[in-house]
C-alpha cells in the first residue's frame, strides 16, 4: 500500500528570490522618464576608470530585499509619479542580478507601474540560459537607459577591463525588438573625450533601427567619488583630471546629435499587461 506522508520537498514552499541592494533612491529626477523610484543593485564586473561608486562592485553583498519588499516600499512613493514615472533597476551593473529584476519588472508591470532598467550591458550574451531570461526581461522593460562607455572596443577594454562587442549586440538585439532607450556616454578628459571617436559614436546612435532611442545625453565626468577610492584603499586611476569644460560638453553634445533625439519629450510606458 502506497504511503500517505508527504515528502519534505513536497512540503516546502518556494523560497522568495532575494536581491542584493545597495541603496535606494525614493524620488530620482535623471534616472528614467518621469519621477522614479530608484534601486541601485549591487555587483558589477567591469572596473571603469572614472566609477564613482567602487562600493558597488561586490556581488552578494549589501541589504537583502524581495522584490515584494521593493515593490511595497516603491507603492508609498506612486503618488509622485505621474504618467510617466515608475521604477528603475540600477547598479552596479543590473544585469548582474537579472533573476531578480525579471521578477521585479514581472510584478511592477502586473501593477500596471512604469520599469526602467538602467544598465551598461556588459553580461548580455546570447548564450543561455541568459539570453532568455533577457528576453522576457525586455517584454516587462519599458524604457533602458543605456550606457555606452566607448565606441572603440580596445579603448573600452583599457577604460572598463572587457570590450565593448557584446553590449553593442545587446543593444541592436534590444532595437530590432523596438526596445525604447537612452543612450548615456560619460565625457572625461583624456579617456573618452576624443573627436574622431565622439563622432563614430554620433554615426553609430544615428543608424541604430527603428526609432527607438529617445534621447542622448552626455554626462560629464566629475570627482565625487575619488573619497572613497582613498577610504577603500584602492588606486584611482584618474588623479589631476578635471571635469570637462562647458565647451569639450557642448562640442561631445554636436557630435553625438543629442538635439536630434527628442522622442523623450512626449514618450509614455506601455499599457499594462
Amino acid at each position: 500500500m502506497a504511503s500517505s506522508k508527504v515528502s519534505t520537498n513536497e512540503k516546502a514552499t518556494k523560497e522568495p528570490l532575494i536581491g542584493y541592494v545597495h541603496s535606494i533612491e525614493t524620488f530620482g529626477s535623471v534616472d528614467g522618464p518621469g519621477i522614479r523610484y530608484v534601486a541601485f543593485l549591487q555587483g558589477c564586473h567591469m572596473r571603469c576608470q572614472y566609477c564613482h561608486n567602487p562600493d558597488t562592485w561586490k556581488l552578494n553583498v549589501g541589504d537583502q530585499m524581495t522584490t515584494d519588499e521593493i515593490l511595497e516600499d516603491a507603492m508609498k512613493y506612486r503618488a509622485f509619479w505621474g504618467k510617466t514615472g515608475g521604477i528603475t533597476v540600477s547598479g552596479g551593473e543590473s544585469l548582474v542580478q537579472i533573476d531578480f529584476i525579471l521578477e521585479l519588472f514581472e510584478k511592477a508591470k502586473a501593477l500596471d507601474i512604469s520599469t526602467c532598467l538602467d544598465t551598461s550591458g556588459q553580461p548580455f550574451t546570447r548564450e543561455q540560459p541568459f539570453f532568455d531570461k533577457f528576453k522576457r526581461l525586455m517584454q516587462v522593460t519599458d524604457i533602458s537607459l543605456v550606457d555606452i562607455k566607448h565606441i572603440n572596443s580596445a579603448e573600452h577594454k583599457k577604460l572598463t577591463q572587457y570590450g565593448n562587442e557584446n553590449i553593442l549586440d545587446m543593444i541592436q538585439y534590444m532595437a530590432q525588438n523596438h526596445n525604447d532607450m537612452w543612450i548615456r556616454h560619460v565625457l572625461v578628459p583624456q579617456r573618452t573625450d576624443d573627436d574622431k571617436y565622439l563622432a563614430e559614436l554620433g554615426d553609430y546612435i544615428a543608424k541604430i533601427p527603428n526609432n527607438v532611442v529617445q534621447k542622448v545625453e552626455i554626462l560629464p565626468y566629475h570627482t565625487l567619488g575619488v573619497k572613497k577610492y582613498h577610504e577603500m584603499k584602492i588606486k584611482y586611476r584618474l588623479e589631476g583630471i578635471e571635469s570637462p569644460t562647458p565647451d569639450r560638453v557642448a562640442n561631445a553634445e554636436k557630435l553625438l546629435r543629442t538635439a536630434d533625439y527628442t522622442g523623450y519629450k512626449t514618450w509614455m510606458p506601455l499599457p499594462k499587461l
